[in-house]
């Protein structure tokens, strides 16, 4: 400011001398008063970009070189598929991807643990909007990023005004996995109790029910131990039930609410719930338990791993789970499963109307960035999911390996997975039946769905009666939501 007001004051000063000078009718001083003046401006011009030029020597000065970023992963299941990636991206660009694998429902623990890190993940995952809520101030925006704007549905996303917090990176679907090959054995005999011919026909819960009490009475001529697998009921193996099953009834209560655009923002809103759908849920888990290939009472020792298994070696024709379980089916020694014979159906509950419904479709996988670290590892973290969800050799990862249902434009229809039970995704999907939002993502905590679960267990076992469930379950929803 002061070397402004110098110029300025000279400038004045110049311009007086040179009029007097006019006056006086000397024209080589008024030529000098030019030159002098186009000197001054010169200077000034001089000094501005000498001024400019240390700036942008001292910018480039403190740019930071990144050569590593942090990947907090979810699943444990796809751990070392992360591993061979971090090192493809390293060898193609020389960017370190640490991957660090939270172990099976210790993902918030451990990312409060490492985020509070001087090395903190600057790639992380939320849950959603739930987890979008205990997660905002370590959340980046990502609005304008290359990922972002290849999501096809941008609802997906995790938003909270106009910024953009959470990029969900596969779309999955959940329902009833079935072996076709035991379905056509039953079909073809000639003494079933009902007159349902093909999967076609089962289309809510009275026909399902009625072949599948069928298919138990007959199960030896089906050479099966049960119809469904066992219902994975161990401390830690209950999100089938607690979470995904769960999701069912509470889908159709918030459904009801037509304040809401959709069922998470209505759920988010309910303090309490009437859960008016409970006699749905006791339907769908009252035939999985009682028509399965092991007995009640061992159910509480039973893990997802033993359940998938039931189903991999022909012990049963039914279980539920969602398209991830193609690589537990596929990996189980002494699988049994034709691959052209794993189909999906619908979980069929009762609800008037579910004639036209899909399978459950969604996602509880959100990118997010993590806005404390600096802008350059937050650019060479996103540069990373941009590589693999764009770049001919992320792609194949991801449909190969990780087997995602990547929701982006930048997959081509040759690039989608190729896996039985995906491929059974995209086809509920194309039927025009009405899918089963993810609703679950609005559940209070994970201690509600502890509480559902544990409740089922003793219902199961016997030491609770259904009415304790149902009051066990609204209690602790109404707790949850006060705290």
């Amino acid at each position: 400011m002061k070397k402004s007001k110098k110029i300025v004051s000279l400038l004045l000063a110049t311009v007086m001398v040179g009029s007097l000078l006019s006056g006086c009718g000397k024209k080589d001083n008024n030529n000098k008063n030019t030159t002098d003046t186009t000197k001054t401006e010169e200077t000034a011009t001089t000094e501005t970009e000498s001024t400019e030029t240390t700036d942008t020597e001292k910018t480039e000065e403190t740019t930071e070189k990144v050569d590593s970023i942090y990947f907090l992963n979810f699943k444990p299941e796809i751990a070392e598929i992360y591993e061979k990636i971090a090192k493809d991206y390293e060898a193609e660009t020389g960017i370190k991807v640490k991957v660090n694998t939270a172990a099976s429902g210790t993902y918030e623990t451990t990312l409060k643990s490492e985020i509070a890190k001087k090395d903190a993940p600057t790639i992380f995952q939320i849950n959603g909007p739930v987890g979008y809520q205990n997660w905002k101030d370590y959340c980046a925006d990502m609005k304008d990023s290359e990922l972002y704007s290849h999501l096809t549905d941008k609802s997906l996303a995790v938003t909270e005004g106009e910024g953009v917090f959470g990029v969900p990176y596969a779309v999955e679907g959940y329902g009833i996995i079935y072996n076709n090959a035991i379905m056509t054995k039953y079909f073809a005999l000639t003494d079933r109790a009902t007159t349902v011919a093909s999967m076609d026909e089962i289309n809510n819960f009275a026909t399902l029910k009625a072949v599948v009490e069928d298919m138990q009475a007959r199960k030896k001529d089906l050479g099966i131990d049960g119809v469904f697998a066992s219902t994975s009921m161990a401390a830690g193996e209950q999100w089938r039930w607690q979470t995904h099953l769960a999701n069912m009834p509470l889908y159709y209560e918030f459904k009801d609410n037509t304040e809401f655009d959709n069922t998470v923002l209505a759920g988010l809103a309910a303090n309490e719930i009437e859960f008016k759908y409970a006699e749905n849920f006791k339907n769908v888990y009252d035939l999985y338990t009682n028509n399965s290939c092991v007995e009640k009472g061992l159910l509480g020792a039973k893990s997802v791993n033993d359940s998938m298994a039931d189903f991999a070696l022909g012990k049963c024709a039914m279980v539920q789970n969602g398209n991830w379980a193609w690589s537990q089916i596929s990996s189980v020694d002494g699988n049994t499963v034709n691959e052209a014979d794993i189909k999906f159906m619908p979980i069929y509950t009762g609800v008037t109307g579910e004639e036209t419904q899909g399978l459950c479709v969604g996602t509880e996988n959100y990118f997010a960035i993590n806005s404390q670290v600096s802008e350059a590892k937050q650019k060479a973290s996103m540069d990373f999911l941009n590589w693999l969800f764009t770049s001919d050799a992320g792609k194949a990862y991801v449909t190969n390996d990780l087997g995602f249902i990547a929701p982006f434009d930048s997959f081509a229809d040759n690039e989608k997975p190729s896996d039985p039970l995906s491929k059974e995704v995209l086809a509920w999907m194309e039927k025009g039946t009405t899918s089963v939002t993810w609703t679950f993502a609005a559940f209070p905590s994970e201690d509600f769905k502890n509480a559902f679960g544990d409740a089922l267990l003793e219902y199961v076992q016997g030491s609770m009666d259904w009415d304790q469930v149902v009051t066990v379950v609204k209690d602790s929803w109404k707790s949850e939501r006060a705290k």
